[in-house]
């Protein structure tokens, strides 16, 4: 049996099996997710939320699901009906896939790539094709104008979100999600963290990241007052749900990068209690829940409004971010703070 893991039919055995397993974490999380979504929301306007359905509300989001599923699916007359249903499942499994070379722990990580960071890039980068192709296939104005905003909001953010990790390689020296956050650990615990030398580029990647995502209060690709629902206004049932799950999925990895990138990932913060992945899910539970604080308490903002912050605000301070970190690296400023491949964290 010990050998059988080692034949060709046994290795992909196992990957299928680590890949089901990362599936049915994000998956599970996902339902946990929209429920706290929901109760933290209601905690705020000091109502009660999801209550009834499981002990305190815990399967509504079960319900709602089996809800989309058992509905039926309605396609418009007029719509592509092969790109129309195409679109969502592309956002479901491009935000899917994204989960391959995140790691939970040391060597805790379905594919170890040298250059994960571009992995994940270039995956985001093509999840607004989803949004573009449910927009156009819709036959409709309002889903088409709500996909092109989307296509512009998120382009325009992507751009700052990697000035701002371009930051994070050069104090590295590694694209690889492993390498940086074992560049984070040291003696001095959260003070070894990124987040201390780069703290003003944590904030720009967090609002960066709910613009990315399309969330509150930069969610005007699905503006109800102005375009309906916006590029999902004409799906319904399953399609419907895997353009939801798919944004909830993105938000969720979101999270985890922000605790990769900034927060030490897996590792403690304080010296001497164990490292693990507890450690790293629970960081990632914590910025989600400022995800949903964010939604809860802040207004929407214009759509002129957020390209300008995106361009004129964001772009010109995280390249000149980078220039600061490429400077401090080189000359090994503070200590080699900036310049962990040297020092060795």
């Amino acid at each position: 049996m010990g050998n059988f893991f080692e034949t060709g039919l046994g290795i992909v055995v196992i990957i299928a099996a680590q890949s089901l397993l990362v599936i049915g974490f994000v998956m599970i999380s996902l339902l946990f997710l929209v429920y706290g979504d929901r109760k933290i929301w209601a905690a705020v306007q000091m109502r009660r939320g999801p209550n009834v359905v499981g002990a305190f509300g815990l399967l509504q989001s079960v319900a709602d699901a089996l809800k989309y599923v058992v509905k039926e699916v309605v396609i418009p007359a007029g719509a592509d009906k092969t790109v129309f249903m195409l679109a969502p499942i592309t956002s479901f499994v491009l935000a899917m896939i994204a989960w391959a070379v995140i790691p939970f722990n040391d060597t805790w990580v379905l594919a170890d790539l040298n250059v994960a960071i571009l992995y994940v890039f270039a995956v985001s980068s093509l999840e607004v094709y989803g949004v573009i192709m449910g927009g156009w296939a819709s036959n409709s104005k309002y889903p088409f104008l709500g996909s092109l905003r989307s296509a512009a909001q998120m382009i325009s953010y992507e751009v700052s979100i990697g000035l701002i990790i371009i930051g994070v390689i050069l104090t590295t020296g590694s694209l690889n999600f492993g390498e940086i956050v074992r560049a984070q650990s040291g003696d001095y615990g959260l003070f070894n963290w990124y987040w201390l030398p780069h703290f003003p580029m944590v904030f720009l990647f967090f609002i960066s990241a709910l613009a990315e995502t399309n969330r509150p209060p930069f969610d005007l690709p699905e503006a109800e007052s102005e375009l309906v629902a916006g590029y999902q206004v004409e799906y319904s049932s399953t399609p419907f749900l895997l353009f939801m799950a798919g944004e909830y999925i993105a938000i969720f990895l979101m999270c985890a990068l922000t605790t990769l990138l900034f927060f030490g990932g897996w590792l403690s913060p304080i010296p001497g209690i164990p490292d693990g992945a507890l450690w790293m899910v629970a960081k990632m539970g914590f910025f989600f829940f400022l995800f949903a604080m964010v939604k809860a308490v802040v207004p929407r903002y214009r759509y002129d409004q957020l390209m300008r912050l995106g361009w004129k605000v964001f772009l010109p301070f995280s390249l000149a971010w980078v220039v600061w970190v490429a400077f401090a690296a080189k000359f090994e400023l503070f200590g080699g703070a900036y310049a962990r491949w040297v020092v060795g964290g």
